[in-house]
């Protein structure tokens, strides 16, 4: 008998208050996600692997501009984009990563040709783009990249030595790293993660997203998770990996470490974001310590959800 199958989204944690956005932003970003969920989901429906259905659910996030992520990246404190993305296998504990992109249009089609068609698990800056070219990704103009409200942020911060995460500050409009976990029918589990970083970034940083084991990691014996949020602390954190090794070594269920590593172990260090995690038998988790997070999940048995606030 053939396993339940699911899939779970994140399109960034962080300052969500109610009535901070429009109605017609609010409902721009459920449709997002709605079609980034229904589209991973049509793909574990035939049959098809948790991994195919991850990269497909993150290139439709990373295509629209509504996310920090492909089209929608932030601007580099030199003007540009730097975009990181990374995905993993639970079957057999494959990966690719890329770091420090630009002009991939899908930086997660990249990461997955890393761990297909290379030998290595990262690749960075020129190296990975060279590899893109070889391997005949879709390259895009720095305009496709370009989004006002993204530019407007990047001019009240340009000069001087401050960053930001583009979820952490009460503004209309909040935007996040993109990522989705999944679990198909023959109990194989993936992760996909794909970010634009932070606003006015500088010295090529580098954040938790395409990190394995820190804000991507996925595992059929335990669980696939894809992180959200201040990177600098799941990175120091391990945090995706600390939930695969509460629930490997601690005896703990999905629920309980997605929780512990989320509400206890980032939060002491001083750490704010969230996760999505899901485990081989399709149970989801999606644990935030923020105000919100953009997040969906759908799973075989027809229930679902997409959300924004704490409620």
């Amino acid at each position: 008998m053939k396993n339940p199958f699911s899939i779970a989204i994140h399109g960034g944690a962080g300052t969500l208050l109610r009535g901070q956005m429009t109605p017609e932003l609010e409902q721009r970003y459920k449709q997002a996600l709605t079609d980034a969920l229904d589209q991973g989901f049509a793909i574990l429906e035939v049959g098809g692997t948790a991994l195919d259905a991850v990269q497909r659910a993150v290139c439709v996030l990373e295509d629209s501009p509504l996310f920090n992520a492909g089209k929608g990246s932030v601007f580099t404190a030199n003007g540009g984009h730097e975009m990181d993305a990374a995905i993993m296998c639970g079957k057999d504990l494959s990966a690719g990563a890329v770091s420090l992109v630009e002009g991939v249009r899908n930086p997660v089609v990249l990461a997955r040709d890393v761990m297909d068609h290379s030998e290595h698990v990262f690749l960075a800056g020129a190296g990975a783009m060279e590899f893109a070219k070889q391997r005949g990704l879709q390259f895009e103009e720095p305009d496709y990249f370009f989004d006002q409200l993204r530019y407007d942020q990047w001019q009240e911060i340009k000069d001087s030595d401050h960053f930001q995460l583009d979820h952490s500050v009460s503004k209309d409009h909040k935007f996040g790293t993109v990522g989705a976990v999944a679990c198909d029918r023959d109990g194989h589990v993936a992760a996909a993660t794909s970010t634009g970083g932070m606003t006015n970034k500088k010295w090529g940083r580098v954040g938790d997203s395409p990190m394995i084991g820190a804000g991507t990691y996925a595992n059929d014996q335990t669980c696939a998770v894809s992180c959200t949020g201040s990177g600098e602390f799941f990175i120091r954190g391990v945090a995706a990996y600390d939930v695969s090794c509460l629930i490997e070594l601690g005896g703990m269920d999905l629920a309980k470490a997605s929780d512990v590593v989320v509400n206890q172990r980032l939060l002491d260090i001083g750490g704010d974001g969230g996760l999505i995690a899901v485990n081989n038998r399709a149970e989801v988790s999606l644990p935030f310590n923020t105000e919100g997070m953009y997040r969906g999940f759908k799973k075989s048995t027809g229930e679902s959800q997409i959300a924004i606030y704490k409620d």
